[in-house]
């Protein structure tokens, strides 16, 4: 009987109708449309050995691709799935910065180097606030509730001591050059900052102590410079200053005392290499206009606006003009 069988059986056989009844299993081989082998079917549950190797190929590839190209991503930052999947999709993709770019016009172009010159200069004053914190206290704090000695001086010394610590602030931002690179990280930018604020802590150390020698009848002690020339050079190849820029100079040292003079100098010519670059940047903007143009005016596309900068710019007459002058 097949019950009978089914009692020794194996419960692990991978055949289902193992189990069945003799006749019963007949009579469906012989009823059932579908025809089933059980030995293909155990054949077919387990993958192939060469399938396992093939899908173990393909994820080593894979690995090994991600592996070699992590230096550049295969997605941009903006994909959920920075695994490479959908990488397809993004082979076209602008971020939204570089269509801008791409679309503005000559004087947009223009106008984005002339205020990011004057967003670096408002940015030098707002990282010397944030150095002067503790002398803007003081300053609000006299004017809040001040003394009777503070009340006639209207805080003269805590003004002072505030305008003082702005100014040597400003110079020494400018002398390590703070934001003169636009692709300098925020973390080095930070500590550019500090590192202007330690200076002027040690400048102020420096006073007091030229202040206690000549107190004490002392010779005055000298000190190394500040800003070292090495740090200097680091920023940038040393400009050739112009005999207007070397004038410029000296009347401006001038009017700075001995011992301020060399981080003036440094701020004064960072600030000359800073308007080189501005410079520079704008020739630049000029120079690519003016190809654009001729390129246009070689393919028949030139425009009124070409015409107009045309002349003014090389000084030559229109078409239109000459046409006219020909035929007189």
């Amino acid at each position: 009987m097949g019950w009978w069988n089914s009692l020794w059986s194996s419960s692990s056989s991978d055949d289902p109708l193992a189990k069945l009844d003799p006749k019963l299993r007949e009579y469906l081989e012989k009823e059932s449309p579908v025809r089933y082998n059980s030995n293909n079917a155990a054949k077919s549950t387990a993958p192939s050995p060469s399938s396992r190797a093939t899908s173990a190929e393909i994820e080593a590839a894979r690995q090994a691709f991600i592996e070699s190209d992590k230096s550049e991503p295969v997605v941009p930052a903006e994909s959920l799935y920075q695994d490479g999947r959908y990488a397809h999709l993004w082979k076209s993709y602008k971020p939204l910065g570089q269509i801008e770019n791409e679309t503005k016009s000559d004087h947009e172009k223009l106008m984005d180097v002339l205020e990011g010159f004057k967003d670096r200069k408002e940015q030098i004053g707002r990282a010397a606030l944030e150095n002067c914190a503790l002398e803007q206290s003081d300053w609000r704090s006299c004017m809040s509730n001040p003394s009777v000695t503070e009340r006639l001086t209207l805080c003269r010394t805590q003004v002072k001591k505030f305008e003082k610590c702005y100014t040597q602030q400003t110079r020494l931002l400018k002398a390590l050059g703070y934001l003169s690179t636009a692709d300098r990280s925020p973390q080095l930018e930070e500590d550019i900052q500090m590192h202007a604020d330690a200076l002027y802590q040690k400048m102020q150390a420096q006073e007091a102590e030229i202040d206690a020698a000549k107190a004490e009848g002392r010779p005055i002690p000298t000190f190394a410079p500040l800003i070292p020339k090495q740090a200097v050079r680091s920023l940038g190849p040393e400009r050739e200053l112009t005999q207007e820029q070397q004038a410029d100079l000296r009347a401006r040292l001038l009017k700075v005392p001995e011992e301020e003079r060399a981080a003036e100098e440094a701020a004064i010519r960072a600030e000359f290499r800073s308007k080189a670059e501005i410079s520079a940047r704008v020739h630049g903007l000029w120079e690519q206009q003016e190809k654009e143009r001729i390129e246009r005016k070689q393919m028949g596309q030139e425009t009124v606006w070409d015409r107009v900068s045309g002349v003014f710019r090389t000084g030559e007459k229109p078409a239109s003009t000459n046409g006219a002058a020909e035929k007189k």
